[in-house]
């Protein structure tokens, strides 16, 4: 989000943290999900909630009609915040209200001191689809019915609640996102609320606890804010690791120094 709408996001999470306080996390979530949802399906609604021309009062006004007893008061007053706002497009509105359902999930999460397993589990299980293509391709099917049950079916008791609960919803309600990108966003926006980096680290072969610790307080020095690894093992690597924070990578490995040498040459 750009410009007014990265303002009206700070007044719409600083109100929902007032509200939040005393809600059922997992509960919350769920219905924010459910609003998000909702305007995605619904145009003429979210065109109407995010009219620029008509009144804040109106629409809070829509919105407590539309969903009062429906849903918790917390998660009332978050939509009710999110459409008082003003937002450069549309979609940002629904975006917004997408985006509390994760902040409520991930401190579902750390009020359970889950958040560490629920960053892990989302990556591990974006390495899962690279590896599963038919579990991909059926999740990534927006006809398929019973994507939820499935997922409940293999993961039940094997992930925290707080991964489940996430997945789920990507998995109904991609908004037009494929799987692996809303599962490294929802990984960005966890790790934001911690006001940390994620970093990919690629290695040839599994790095140790010393390794590990010694590598994110490298990062932490060099980025001066905690960085969460997430370690994969890729046999193309070839010897020593590579690291992606965002766009920017650092390269130590051998395959990467051997292409560095072509590119040279070839230039």
């Amino acid at each position: 989000m750009r410009g007014l709408s990265r303002t009206s996001l700070a007044e719409v999470e600083e109100r929902f943290n007032s509200v939040a306080g005393s809600a059922e996390l997992g509960t919350l979530a769920d219905e924010l999900f459910a609003v998000a949802d909702l305007f995605d399906r619904e145009h003429g609604l979210r065109r109407s909630l995010s009219d620029p021309s008509r009144p804040a009062e109106q629409k809070a006004q829509a919105v407590q009609f539309l969903l009062e007893g429906k849903v918790s008061t917390a998660a009332l007053e978050s939509t009710v915040a999110v459409v008082s706002a003003k937002w450069s497009q549309s979609g940002d509105m629904a975006d917004a209200v997408e985006r509390l359902g994760v902040i409520a999930a991930a401190s579902e999460a750390e009020s359970q001191h889950r958040l560490d397993d629920v960053e892990d589990e989302l990556f591990r299980f974006g390495r899962i689809l690279a590896a599963n293509p038919e579990l991909r391709r059926v999740l990534a099917d927006p006809a398929k019915p019973g994507k939820d049950q499935l997922l409940h079916a293999l993961l039940d008791d094997k992930v925290a609640p707080t991964t489940l609960r996430l997945l789920v919803h990507l998995a109904v309600h991609p908004r037009g996102r494929n799987l692996e990108l809303g599962l490294e966003e929802f990984g960005r926006l966890i790790a934001l609320q911690r006001q940390r980096l994620v970093a990919v680290v690629s290695s040839a072969v599994p790095l140790s606890e010393a390794q590990k610790q010694r590598l994110a307080a490298w990062l932490r020095a060099t980025y001066g804010r905690d960085v969460h690894l997430n370690v994969e093992v890729d046999p193309k690597v070839l010897g020593g690791f590579s690291v992606r924070i965002g766009d920017e990578i650092i390269d130590t490995t051998i395959a990467g120094r051997i292409e560095e040498v072509r590119r040279r040459l070839a230039g």
